[in-house]
């Protein structure tokens, strides 16, 4: 080889090493999307096989185990704390008011975790890991955006449910109550209208629209008259209502129903009640792009709030339980 074709060679080398290590470099959060690419290439693969094996068995399921991930995140960061079941020493979220009875999929994630461990050879892949991976893959299935997770977190040895009790967004909350809420977590008014957003699919039980169907004023009336027919005033606690008239696909109409006054939680239709929701709200409705653009960026900055990275917490063998 040449000299000068030499030094060129080395060049180019030195390029592709450089811009390799770029692409590998974690964020500041110590998070990375190719945090698996090189211990386990077949983490993610594996995770979206289950996933949408699931969600075709069930439609609902992509709504539960993107829920799961909100549900986790909002008490004390990402961090799988919603999967540990209770015992002597773990005060589980699951027995928590949002999650009692509602929460659903965890025999999901552990199918997901069972298999990804077999493919990986040992437990290399966290468990709040899974969930955000899990999260995003349940909206792809149901016709939604897709976005770069970043990966790296570990899983907590504890739970809480005092604080899912206090945290997780409460289907009562007005709109100030809302913004003070995401504001706790470091996300912004953009961040929870686009989140809210995620009610474009899924259910919710009688016992936590109830009220808004028989006392609010900002309610069509014959939305709140049919929903009466199966959620009376007592009883029946736990019949389901879809959260907007397509619950299995991963659409706009969530947003077009708010400004019909067809909201069907409290804290769904609040977003319509000040100008600075409003003017999302109304841009959601129709521009499917910008709605699943800032879906997509707020999903990951929800994903990163509060991980457990580096010699921190640990990688779970078992979901439900710490090692």
């Amino acid at each position: 080889m040449a000299l000068g074709s030499l030094s060129l060679f080395r060049a180019l080398l030195f390029l592709s090493l450089t811009a390799s290590a770029l692409s590998t470099r974690p964020y500041k959060n110590g998070l990375s999307p190719d945090f698996y690419d090189y211990v386990c290439p077949q983490a993610l693969p594996t995770i979206k096989r289950v996933v949408e094996a699931a969600v075709q068995q069930e439609r609902r399921m992509g709504a539960s185990l993107l829920r799961l991930h909100f549900h986790d995140c909002f008490v004390n960061g990402c961090d799988g704390s919603i999967l540990l079941d209770p015992t002597p020493t773990i005060d589980s979220e699951k027995l928590a008011f949002p999650n009692n009875n509602s929460a659903r999929g965890f025999e999901v994630i552990d199918q997901i975790k069972a298999e990804v461990d077999r493919v990986c050879g040992r437990p290399v892949v966290s468990c709040a890991d899974i969930l955000a991976v899990t999260a995003r893959d349940s909206v792809v299935a149901l016709g939604g955006p897709s976005w770069k997770v970043r990966l790296g977190r570990r899983d907590s040895m504890t739970a809480s449910r005092t604080t899912a009790n206090s945290d997780i967004p409460a289907p009562n909350m007005d709109l100030p109550a809302l913004i003070n809420n995401f504001k706790r977590q470091g996300l912004k008014v953009k961040d929870l209208v686009a989140l809210s957003g995620a009610h474009t699919i899924g259910f919710a039980q009688c016992r936590v629209f109830r009220d808004r169907i028989y006392n609010d004023s900002n309610i069509n009336h014959a939305f709140a008259k049919n929903l009466q027919s199966s959620c009376p005033r007592t009883g029946s606690d736990t019949n389901l209502a879809s959260l907007d008239p397509s619950p299995a696909r991963f659409d706009t109409l969530y947003y077009n129903n708010l400004l019909t006054q067809k909201g069907l939680l409290h804290s769904d239709q609040a977003l319509s009640t000040d100008e600075s929701t409003l003017e999302l709200v109304k841009s959601y409705s129709y521009d499917y792009d910008a709605f699943w653009k800032d879906f997509a960026k707020s999903m990951v900055r929800m994903g990163n709030i509060k991980p457990l990275i580096d010699n921190q917490g640990q990688i779970r063998s078992n979901c439900r339980r710490v090692n």
